[in-house]
């Protein structure tokens, strides 16, 4: 049944989807994820240099937090994976799906900060589950618990221990530690941080994202220099395979587009929602300034950092077609590193899993802690005991052959794609609507724009959740007059 659904979701309907949706928001915003690409890094240094006047997460922070979710196992075994099942073309898609997902991303993190409401304990929250019950209204409040309740399957509960799982055998594999010792260690550590709260994880994130994108994304840059001459004749295998041009593997180009399409977004999660409950945390002045600096997470993701590992095994000696599906993902990772640059390349790419892996727990853990809070929120007692299972996870998922896990969270994960995108198609317009706001401030001379809140209470925005920091305060002061 599992395998059927799988087949079905992913085989036929999220790729229609995806592709179709990513298309209309790419084009109905007149490409916003390229307009706006060289904003975002303006949009982070005016985040930085504000971020001590107020209580909240800073859009870096956030940022970095959503980058902590979106880079994990996905960058590293998905990857490997992916061109395993689906030849060197599946990477060609993911790009077209990391591209499109830019797109996507940037509209269900400005519908997350718009529609975001104030925390009992003075921090924000959104997502998905609160953008579908107030911007679709109360009628759909069924469609925002399913969505609370596919979230804490998928990510605080199955993708927990697939995380966990990873680590552990890749340590095994390269150092000969045995998997339970590393589901404790791991364990203990998360343990340490998730009773500390979202602000604990953004302060932890904030030190360890960059570290862990910053050394791979060096590994792949020194493997790349060592092999530039290869590189044109790589990304010509990768496009040539994915139009079947070069048929490199035994399901052509339906394998390497589905291989494509569901390691894509099982990579960077652009339309899961995911993200958009880690951007609703962040103070901005503008929802699509928060939006625009997602946005650019998923090019991070996906673009970047799976890019650097699709090279660092299509490089490799150990590529070849005929036997490369005798290796598994992470393994295959592991010993096309270490074709390169020797044995220690394997360390390296088990370190590098850990903090990937470990990161995106993290991560996982806030999604499970925003979706109980959307049924019941300030409940110390039932946080409490999600925290107590998470981490029993880490040393369950360390020893236990999760085959049967990984289906069931494909196949919640895509459900909680279609349930997001569905929200997301209802309310392209309202998306719409925030941004020509931000566009027309900027042609009206704006550096930074600002939201007005009074001007889109018929969306059922949460006023006071927009309550501005006075720099600008007085720039909306400056707009009215």
């Amino acid at each position: 049944m599992l395998d059927y659904l799988n087949d079905l979701l992913w085989g036929k309907v999220l790729i229609a989807v995806l592709i179709g949706l990513g298309l209309l928001f790419t084009v109905g915003s007149r490409f916003v994820q390229f307009r706006y690409f060289g904003r975002m890094f303006g949009i982070l240094r005016a985040s930085e240099s504000a971020r001590d006047k107020h209580g909240h997460l800073s859009s870096f922070q956030a940022l970095l937090l959503s980058v902590a979710g979106r880079v994990g196992g996905g960058n590293i075994a998905g990857v490997a994976v992916a061109i395993t099942l689906g030849g060197p073309g599946a990477i060609f898609w993911m790009w077209v799906v990391g591209l499109m997902g830019m797109a996507t991303s940037f509209f269900e993190c400005t519908l997350a900060q718009a529609y975001k409401k104030n925390d009992s304990d003075g921090a924000y929250r959104g997502g998905p589950a609160y953008y579908i019950r107030r911007g679709l209204g109360k009628q759909w409040t069924w469609l925002a618990g399913l969505y609370s309740v596919l979230l804490l399957l998928t990510f605080g509960f199955g993708f927990t221990a697939m995380q966990s799982y990873s680590v552990a055998t890749s340590f095994e594999d390269a150092f000969g530690i045995p998997v339970y010792h590393t589901g404790i260690g791991l364990a203990l550590i998360v343990g340490l941080i998730i009773f500390g709260g979202v602000k604990r994880i953004a302060r932890v994130s904030e030190v360890l994202v960059p570290v862990m994108a910053g050394g791979y994304l060096a590994i792949a840059l020194v493997v790349l220099g060592m092999n530039i001459s290869a590189v044109p004749d790589v990304l010509a295998l990768i496009v040539k395979s994915a139009f079947g041009l070069e048929q490199a593997v035994g399901g052509g180009v339906g394998a390497a587009i589905l291989m494509g399409v569901k390691r894509g977004l099982f990579s960077n999660e652009a339309g899961l929602g995911s993200a958009p409950n880690v951007a609703a945390v962040a103070y901005v002045p503008h929802p699509a300034a928060q939006g625009i600096v997602q946005s650019f997470s998923v090019f991070i993701d996906t673009i970047i950092l799976c890019s650097c590992t699709a090279f660092v095994i299509l490089l490799s000696g150990i590529y070849d077609p005929a036997t490369i599906g005798e290796h598994g993902g992470v393994a295959l990772t592991q010993i096309a590193l270490a074709d390169h640059v020797g044995e220690w390349g394997r360390a390296f790419v088990s370190v590098a899993l850990l903090m990937f892996g470990f990161s995106t727990i993290l991560y996982n853990y806030y999604l499970g802690e925003n979706s109980l809070s959307f049924f019941r929120e300030g409940s110390a007692t039932l946080l409490n005991g999600f925290r107590v299972v998470l981490i029993c996870l880490c040393c369950w998922g360390a020893i236990m052959d999760l085959g049967t896990v990984f289906a069931f969270a494909d196949v919640t994960m895509g459900l909680l794609a279609l349930a997001n995108l569905f929200a997301l198609a209802l309310l392209f317009k309202k998306g719409l609507r925030l941004m020509k706001d931000y566009d027309e401030q900027l042609k009206a001379g704006i550096k930074q724009p600002v939201f007005d809140a009074k001007q889109f209470e018929d969306m059922n925005v949460d006023a006071a959740a927009w309550e501005l920091e006075p720099e600008h305060q007085a720039v909306l002061k400056q707009r009215a007059k």
